[in-house]
């Protein structure tokens, strides 16, 4: 009888390496009416627990209280730098117009070069398009938890009709936007961000491979593949699990919901503080479940854009975990 022996790891994400930029890249965004960004930014804080009433209408526990771990993430204003008009054409989108405000903050001169002929506002309002999309960045410089200022910068779509999105985007320009105006307690979202990284590894943490025992291990090597392929084709397979980078590498989670969104920190800071973090000084989200990436990474937040099928009542937080997270 033939042993079923399905292959060890997933070769899904290859190749593993290290991501080229801090910021994640999101290449698709879903189809919106509501005239608002599409998309926010903030910085991870830790995580937390809450107790909140089931709200899930198909659930076993409907209308009871249960306990859901969550992840704090603190989310100050984001700024409009610029507005982009894409085209749709036979090679998709195209940049037809890009604008930018003379309101920057002198902390962006560190991340991007800024244009200085670009403040053509009224040849933007006469440009035929398709999609429209604000240039924003981050205000790092707002956390105590994230020890560096320069800002991050990065697209987000606006939704609704064209005319209607350019007139917001234009409205925005140079100005805060508040992650409020963008997403509502109870909104189902994707979450991007760079994972935790784990420098260089070897097989058996890197793919998950079974160690050799001492019948089949040469020279007691047990933390490595049986073979690296057959005699034919001569060479190593990119399939064969081999040693390397592990971690740092951008990942994309769907549908995560939104548990809360407050503008008082001291609700979700913990006694002494979040570990590695400190304190939340700025509005903050509640994401149900786990975040990629480490403490104080940029975590990117989107309209989901392969929503459940789930029906939810509304979200009724009870209780707020604040107790220490230092293990005493």
């Amino acid at each position: 009888m033939k042993t079923h022996r399905p292959k060890r790891g997933s070769l899904a994400f290859s190749p593993r390496k290290r991501a080229e930029r801090i910021v994640p890249r999101l290449r698709s965004w879903p189809e919106c009416d509501e005239v608002r960004l599409q998309g926010f930014a903030g910085y991870k804080a830790g995580m937390t627990h809450i107790v909140m009433i089931d709200d899930r209408k198909n659930s076993k526990t409907y209308g009871e209280e249960i306990v859901l771990p969550v992840t704090v993430i603190e989310a100050p204003p984001m700024k409009v730098a610029g507005i982009r008009v894409y085209k749709e054409t036979q090679y998709g989108l195209q940049i037809v117009k890009e604008v930018w405000t003379n309101q920057l903050d002198a902390f962006l001169d560190r991340r991007v070069k800024i244009p200085k002929k670009s403040h053509d506002l009224e040849a933007l309002k006469s440009v035929d398009g398709d999609e429209v999309r604000v240039i924003t960045y981050t205000q790092p410089y707002l956390i105590s938890g994230v020890p560096k200022k320069v800002p991050d910068v990065m697209e987000q779509k606006v939704g609704g009709k064209f005319s209607e999105a350019l007139e917001y985007a234009i409205s925005k320009l140079g100005k805060e936007i508040k992650v409020s105006e963008v997403f509502k307690e109870g909104a189902i979202v994707d979450v991007s961000a760079i994972t935790k990284g784990k420098g260089f590894e070897g097989v058996v943490k890197r793919w998950g491979v079974i160690t050799l025992d001492a019948k089949h291990a040469r020279s007691s090597k047990h933390r490595r593949v049986g073979t690296l392929g057959p005699w034919l084709p001569h060479r190593i397979r990119w399939t064969v699990p081999q040693y390397g980078q592990m971690g740092f590498h951008q990942r994309l989670e769907f549908n995560k919901r939104i548990i809360k969104i407050g503008t008082n920190g001291e609700e979700v800071t913990p006694k002494g503080g979040f570990p590695h973090y400190g304190v939340v000084r700025n509005d903050y989200v509640l994401i149900a479940g786990t975040v990629p990436g480490t403490v104080k990474r940029l975590v990117r937040i989107r309209d989901a854009i392969r929503p459940p099928k789930a029906e939810f009542t509304g979200v009724n937080v009870v209780y707020v975990s604040t107790s220490s997270k230092q293990g005493k």
